[in-house]
């Protein structure tokens, strides 16, 4: 569910009209619903209830300060990718035993500062990782907390692009070698193996890949445990996946991924950390643009948006479908007409949808891409020298900037011109 209904002919976020904030802001813009983002945290956090267990948010999904400490406040940890993400949390008030730091390639100072700032975990990707996690914890005469991500060789099933859990992806150890592995971390005194790490994916829409992935993981746990290991904390990574079409078979609930985490793992009495982000964030925003033209073409009609690839890239990426509805809520009975949704930017690709079916349009008028909370705003860029757009936070009757789109000027003083020119 998601608090973006429409009321009175128009689409609201929570109790703020979309058209208010758009005479406020200008568009395109990203907006966020608080009540959205609390009640899916929450869903997650009852899902697992019975369990000594934390949800970290992975914020690499949606990153604003504003969004980081709403879930914090509720009582989320984080999973973060990088040091920009880790100060990031930081700096929202998330205490360092509460971040998980995640990622295939941590560099020295990545490790060096969330060692200083505290970390509740590296998930731990490689030997060689591993070895230079060891060697900057003994330099700053720490011990580290880890877990090591074991690759169980499952197919999620899921696009290719965001697919992590085969044994070509480039993620974690081979399972296979997990008892040469934790055998070396378990030999290197700068580190503390406190548990197993899998993650086989993003928006998964099946609960069978969980599954085999998790029993592999309950066998692990005893073989490591009958080798010498005090396993006792499993992160079970995130990648349940979300409604992007209204009419399509919904993902599995939060509800039935709990109770397959505690029938698979629930009998080795270990603390359970998951990592949802798009299921947090991604029915949590919109993104708004405003109808620049209406072109017709040969054999068809373009709607031209002031929003583009850059502003929202999924798309172009992953040909990704994102429902797209008129701010104003159309007249009974008006029949809908096939459009291209483009943006400005000078690419094929910049299209958001190919012969979708809106009611009539006209330059001027306000549309709402649903489903734009998760990998929206994060994955945007000021390509064509485009400004990034602002992002706002509802809260009730209540909206703020989170962040401000900046002017020509900010983005063009940044460069800096050689001495010689």
């Amino acid at each position: 569910m998601d608090h973006f209904l429409y009321r009175d002919g128009a689409l609201y976020a929570e109790d703020v009209p979309l058209t208010d904030i758009a005479a406020a802001v200008g568009t395109p813009f990203y907006v966020y619903s608080t009540a959205t983002l609390l009640r899916h945290f929450q869903l997650f956090d009852e899902a697992l209830e019975g369990t000594d267990h934390l949800v970290c948010y992975a914020m690499k999904a949606a990153s604003n300060q504003a969004i980081l400490r709403t879930l914090a406040q509720a009582g989320a940890g984080m999973d973060v990718v990088s040091m920009g993400e880790y100060l990031r949390a930081k700096a929202a008030g998330v205490p360092g035993e509460k971040i998980v730091f995640s990622g295939v390639g941590k560099t020295a100072e990545e490790i060096r500062v969330a060692l200083e700032g505290g970390v509740r975990q590296f998930n731990v990707e490689s030997e060689p990782e591993m070895e230079a996690i060891n060697t900057v914890a003994l330099s700053l005469g720490k011990v580290a907390p880890i877990t090591i991500r074991v690759n169980p060789d499952v197919d999620a099933k899921t696009h290719a692009k965001i697919a992590t859990g085969k044994s070509e992806n480039k993620f974690g150890i081979p399972i296979a070698r997990a008892s040469a592995v934790y055998a070396h971390a378990a030999a290197l005194p700068g580190l503390q193996v406190v548990g197993i790490d899998v993650h086989i994916g993003s928006q998964l829409t099946d609960l069978a890949p969980f599954e085999a992935a998790y029993q592999k993981v309950a066998d692990l746990t005893e073989r490591l445990r009958a080798e010498g290991h005090d396993i006792r904390r499993l992160d079970l990574g995130g990648g349940l996946g979300i409604p992007y079409t209204r009419s399509n078979e919904a993902p599995p609930l939060p509800l039935d991924y709990g109770a397959l985490i505690k029938r698979t793992l629930g009998h080795l009495g270990c603390e359970i950390e998951i990592e949802p982000g798009r299921l947090i964030a991604g029915n949590a925003g919109l993104m708004v643009s405003r109808v620049i033209y209406v072109k017709s073409g040969e054999g068809r009609d373009f709607l031209i948006l002031d929003g583009a690839m850059n502003d929202l890239i999924r798309p172009a990426m992953y040909d990704a479908h994102h429902d797209i509805v008129p701010v104003i809520e159309p007249e009974p009975g008006v029949e809908p007409q096939p459009y291209d949704i483009v943006g400005p930017v000078c690419e094929t690709g910049d299209t958001f949808a190919k012969g979708r079916l809106m009611p009539p349009l006209a330059a001027g008028d306000l549309v709402a891409f649903r489903s734009a909370g998760a990998y929206g705003a994060v994955m945007s860029s000021e390509y064509n020298t485009r400004p990034l757009i602002p992002e706002v936070l509802v809260n009730g009757d209540q909206f703020a900037v989170i962040r401000a789109r900046p002017s020509f000027d900010e983005i063009i003083n940044r460069d800096t011109i050689p001495v010689w020119l």
